[in-house]
Parts: structure tokens; sequence; C-alpha cells
């Protein structure tokens, strides 16, 4: 099969289209066809060794940790699907490898693709809209809540803003002009100019803060949080800190600071909730019902060929993207 491998840490041009054997399915395990995976800023850090402490990896290594396909082969002891399924996945990051003709995953870590949508549609969900459904899970986020979601118009964001109106919240989000309208059809009542404006001097006594961006923004969210209200962080300073004082180091200082932040967050009666996406089924069958039901739009900015995936990570590492880059495989 095809797929792309990133040949030692580095930047985009690491990323290459290799031949390399066809995987085969261990039990419990669904081999799944790709027809579309998505480009997820964590693929452009684990590719360019920022977090290399805490994923490690050997190259040549895959890259890619959500995608949409249809089931060729089945693992001993599997029952809940069968070959020809269409469905969607985000896997553990020990399974990456999306960017590739063919790839295995665990079982409990897929869901059915909605009938609806396409599979450069559904490849955008998986990872994004896990991590927004958890941060809101783990916010406790509820009816007539007041939340901000930071960088409304990216790949976490787009979602993020659809589950929390769904949730029955009043959602507010943080965008340039250019995407105003955007984030307003998908749910947001109340705009910031992130260009223009501060957040702390637009709201404040919120519910719930989802902190995309991290570094000062973690700390400008907390100030507009209500007491016992909740922030909600998917990002950690490992990379830039790795990148001033190398990967060890660096990463023992992000640590040291996510504990930091952890500890004193909750002594100032506003927990801050570090989430980092994990692989559900069940989670992800939900936000596949949502989509089947029309409450769940992805939102595709560019399609990119699988021999260009070195291009997709660069527009993705400008940090202009509206929504979810899709790589197109079949």
């Amino acid at each position: 099969m095809k797929a792309i491998r990133a040949h030692g840490y580095g930047g985009p041009e690491v990323l290459r289209l290799d031949s390399v054997p066809d995987p085969v399915p261990s039990p419990g395990q669904v081999r799944i066809r790709v027809h579309a995976a998505a480009v997820n800023p964590i693929d452009c850090k684990i590719r360019s060794g920022a977090q290399r402490i805490l994923i490690p990896q050997r190259a040549p290594f895959p890259i890619g940790m959500d995608c949409s396909g249809v089931i060729d082969a089945v693992g001993a002891g599997v029952t809940d699907f069968q070959v020809g399924d269409a469905v969607m996945t985000s896997p553990h990051y020990k399974s990456a490898g999306t960017y590739a003709e063919l790839v295995c995953v665990a079982a409990d870590q897929i869901a059915r693709k909605p009938d609806n949508i396409t599979h450069q549609e559904a490849a955008g969900i998986p990872l994004a809209g896990l991590t927004a459904l958890q941060c809101l899970y783990a916010a406790k986020v509820g009816k007539g809540h007041r939340v901000l979601i930071q960088a409304g118009a990216g790949g976490v964001g787009t979602l993020a803003i659809q589950l929390a109106h769904h949730m029955g919240a009043h959602v507010i989000t943080t965008c340039s002009p250019a995407n105003n309208e955007l984030v307003q059809d998908l749910g947001a009542s109340q705009v910031i100019d992130y260009r223009s404006e501060r957040i702390e001097d637009v709201v404040s006594d919120l519910d719930m803060v989802l902190d995309a961006l991290g570094g000062e923004h973690r700390e400008r969210g907390m100030t507009v949080l209500k007491k016992g209200g909740r922030l909600a962080c998917i990002v950690t300073d490992v990379p830039a800190l790795a990148k001033a004082h190398g990967p060890l180091l660096g990463t023992l200082r992000a640590i040291g600071r996510l504990l930091w932040v952890t500890v004193s967050s909750r002594l100032r009666g506003k927990p801050v909730h570090y989430v980092v996406r994990k692989p559900s089924g069940v989670d992800l069958t939900h936000l596949a019902d949502l989509a089947r039901d029309g409450h769940l739009r992805p939102v595709v900015d560019r399609v990119y060929p699988l021999a260009e995936a070195q291009d997709a990570h660069r527009y993705s590492e400008t940090g202009r993207a509206r929504g979810k880059i899709i790589i197109a495989v079949a």
C-alpha cells in the first residue's frame, strides 16, 4: 500500500509517500481502507519532534490520527463490525498512520459513518470532535451556561460551537471578522474580534472557557470565568518550551507549569482541566448520531491528495485554516 511516513523529525519536507506492506488486523482490530484523513495540529507537532519526549518515534514513522473509510478486514473477536461497513475513527496515537491507504484500528475506537455526509466530511469529525466533546464534558457544560470558545473558526472550535449550542449553552467565540458569518451560522450568539478586542473587556462571569491557544490566553481566560467556572485547555506549552530549552528540559518545564496551573487554579476556585483526546467509540458514535441528525456539521477548508501531504502540513502550520484540512486518499 501507499502511506505517508516521516523520515525523521523536521519540517513538512520529511514527509514522504512510501510503499509499505499491507497491515494485518490483530485480534480486536479492524482494517480500514481509508477514503479520507484529516490533518491536525498534533500531527505537525509529532512530525517536528516537539512531542518527542511524550510521544517518541523511530524514523520512518507513520502520521495521521483520524480518518473515514470502509472496513475491508476484521480481526478475531470483532463482532460489532463487518467487512463493508463505512466507519470513522480517531485511534490511539500508538496506532497512528491514517495518511495511508490502509490502517488497522481497535474496534472499540471506531463508529459508523453517517450516511448523510461524505468520507471527506466524516474525516474532519473524529479527533477534533472528540476533543471538543470531552472538553465540554470536563467543564460540565449544560443548558443556560455561558461558554467562550477561543479560535472558533478552527477545527476544534467549529465543532465545539455546535456541540455547546446543542447542549443549550449561550456560545461566545473569538475569530477574525472574515469568519463572523461562519461561526454565527454554527451557533455562536456573540462574536469577539480578537484583533481589536480583548475578551476581558467584553465578557465576564462565564461558566466555561475552552482554551485552544495556551500561553497568555489561558490566564486571560481565567479572568473572565466566574467563581466555580471551569477552563478546558487543549494545548500545553511543550512545543514552545521544547524549542526554547530542548526536548527534555522543555518538556519537564512544561509539566511543571501544567502542575502549577492545575493546583493554583483550584485554589482560585476556577479549575483548569487539561484535556487530551481519549479514543472512544462510544463518544464517537454520539458525534456520528449528532451529524446524522443534522446537529453537527464538519467544516472543510481544503482538500489535498495523499501525495501532497507536505503542502497540507504547510497550510496547517499557517494557523489560518477554517475548519478542517483533509487529505483525500481514495
